[in-house]
């Protein structure tokens, strides 16, 4: 038992003494991502853009969802209730996507016998939070901008985020160890995060579905629900985390059991990435 608890705490010991090359290697990362394009990082904000505006046009015009009431009553126009579920999956799939081909992206670093390649999922993901950190501020200026105040609720975003971070980051270092060996997982994920979109569910209402407690609970199961909705009750239902203690608890178990699942997988498999890629 304690041989498992210090290979698992090896990779968070070796990301705490690289803190500073993983935040130079971040940084170049977003930067260098669209150097060769030009208009540059510009494009790095356009796609979830025009994501919104077709979704918006399509639900909130053509299908005629003009605003929408959460359990807790709350009433918001479609367009607040879209935005709030769109910023944190825009930041899952990117940072997934990212954090998945984090070493086919940077194999000439991890043929490196020197390199501490377990930094590299990590950059990933932070890379895409600089991204979600400016999504976040139009986020917050279009509920101003309507008129809608979250007030001290919205100090949850702040734990909403760190927990989507910490997911993704455990999925992560789970599938870019196995990305290596089995390429067509990449494939796999954007099959899942196709589907995923109307899963979680974003586009749609769960608070419409009343009567069919089992179809409920299943997506419930999902954790990245428990961000979107988490995202929406700050800005939107003024509910404290806290409020919804059993979702709360089996998120965080989640995000444990795939840590250490992710975070075992990598230390096994690591010693062949050089010779695989």
């Amino acid at each position: 038992m304690l041989n498992l608890c210090k290979r698992i705490a090896s990779i968070p010991v070796e990301l705490y003494k690289n803190r500073m090359l993983i935040a130079r290697l971040s940084y170049n990362d977003f930067k260098t991502r669209f150097s060769g394009s030009f208009f540059g990082m510009f494009w790095a904000f356009v796609q979830p853009v025009v994501t919104v505006l077709v979704f918006w046009f399509v639900f909130g015009h053509a299908l005629g969802a003009g605003r929408e009431q959460l359990a807790g009553g709350a009433e918001v126009p479609f367009v607040l209730f879209l935005v709030s579920g769109l910023v944190p999956w825009f930041f899952f799939s990117e940072a997934l996507t990212g954090g998945t081909n984090a070493l086919l992206g940077y194999s000439y670093l991890v043929k490196k016998v020197v390199f501490k390649v377990s930094i590299l999922p990590i950059v990933k993901v932070i890379s895409a939070l600089f991204v979600h950190v400016f999504f976040v501020g139009v986020l917050l200026t279009l509920f101003l901008t309507m008129g809608y105040f979250p007030g001290l609720y919205v100090l949850q975003l702040i734990y909403y985020s760190a927990g989507l971070f910490l997911f993704v980051l455990a999925l992560s270092y789970l599938t870019c160890s196995v990305v290596v060996f089995f390429r067509d997982l990449r494939e796999v994920i954007n099959v899942v995060l196709t589907v995923g979109i109307w899963m979680t569910p974003i586009l749609w209402n769960l608070d419409r579905m009343t009567e069919n407690r089992l179809l409920i609970l299943f997506f419930n199961l999902n954790p990245v629900y428990y961000i979107v909705s988490g995202y929406r009750n700050s800005l939107i239902g003024h509910m404290g985390f806290w409020e919804r203690p059993l979702l709360s608890l089996y998120f965080w178990g989640v995000v444990a059991v795939v840590g250490v699942i992710g975070l075992l997988t990598f230390k096994r498999l690591r010693v062949h990435f050089a010779d695989v890629l």
